[in-house]
């Protein structure tokens, strides 16, 4: 293992024990490059704070990112879990940003019309 790897699982882990630690049970990342703004990125987050403010859903941490390298797929949103499973959301626009608000964020389920990519961190 290079220093460069130490480095990219020092991140990981330091991001898992964080989002665990601050009791929050996902985490949503909005890919912000110049690609996903572009795409309408700015609105979906805006529409996904706004409607998680309207429910009351104060379990989520919210982040943006760059290029994320799915340049075709903007907007994305990649939804964290506290236990470590990422859920990938492309194409997103303000009416599939609510839906993943209400059937992920709060009921636990899954957007599967959407979704790209689900992913089990190893422990």
């Amino acid at each position: 293992m290079n220093l460069e790897q130490l480095k990219q699982l020092k991140n990981k882990a330091q991001k898992q024990i964080a989002l665990r630690e601050s009791g929050k049970k996902y985490r949503v990342v909005v890919s912000m490059g110049t690609s996903g703004i572009a795409a309408g990125a700015r609105e979906v987050m805006k529409t996904m704070l706004d409607e998680m403010e309207k429910r009351g859903i104060e379990s989520v941490e919210v982040a943006v990112t760059g290029e994320i390298g799915m340049v075709d797929a903007e907007p994305v949103v990649r939804i964290e879990e506290a236990g470590g499973e990422k859920t990938t959301y492309a194409k997103v626009n303000p009416e599939v940003a609510r839906k993943i608000v209400v059937e992920h964020l709060e009921k636990g389920k899954k957007v599967e019309s959407v979704a790209v990519g689900k992913v089990k961190e190893q422990e």
